[in-house]
């Protein structure tokens, strides 16, 4: 895998991997940026939580699991002194279908976690990661109804 980020000016910058998408980079106004772009430590929580959702909605859909929407929110605690590394991090999944299985999205969660996601399975390696889901019913009301929450634990260092 390659990638680069070419500068823009100032702290701007354009990245690039070998899919040939480009995303903007930048720096907070405060720290002289334009704020034009993400900042770089977010992409780590954001290729997380994209690593991880595109294993478990393969596996759900895989396992004939009636989702109707589905996201994963990545809660990352930073260190406070620099160079302000991520030092926790929370993945929440929230799934809402019809019928949805614990059971499946689990084995799901289970399997990305300990098999599939490299970003998992290289954060994992030097920082806790807490892995909580919820399951909503999807209803003809609009109004999704709760069913289920819960906590998926897998040891450091696993994966």
């Amino acid at each position: 895998m390659e990638a680069k980020v070419t500068w823009k000016g100032r702290l701007s910058f354009t990245g690039a991997a070998d899919t040939g998408f480009e995303l903007p980079l930048g720096a907070s106004r405060e720290a002289g940026g334009d704020a034009d772009g993400f900042r770089p430590i977010e992409l780590f929580a954001v290729g997380l939580a994209g690593c991880t959702a595109m294993d478990v909605i393969s596996i759900l859909e895989k396992k004939r699991q009636e989702v109707t929407a589905f996201e994963v929110q990545v809660h990352a605690e930073r260190a406070t002194e620099h160079p302000k590394v991520i030092t926790r991090a929370v993945v929440e999944y929230t799934v809402t279908g019809r019928g949805v299985e614990e059971e499946a999205l689990l084995r799901a969660i289970e399997l990305s976690a300990t098999r599939y996601c490299p970003a998992q399975g290289m954060l994992n390696r030097i920082i806790p990661i807490e892995l909580k889901y919820h399951i909503f019913e999807a209803n003809h009301s609009g109004e999704p109804k709760a069913v289920t929450s819960g906590v998926y634990t897998v040891a450091q260092g696993a994966g």
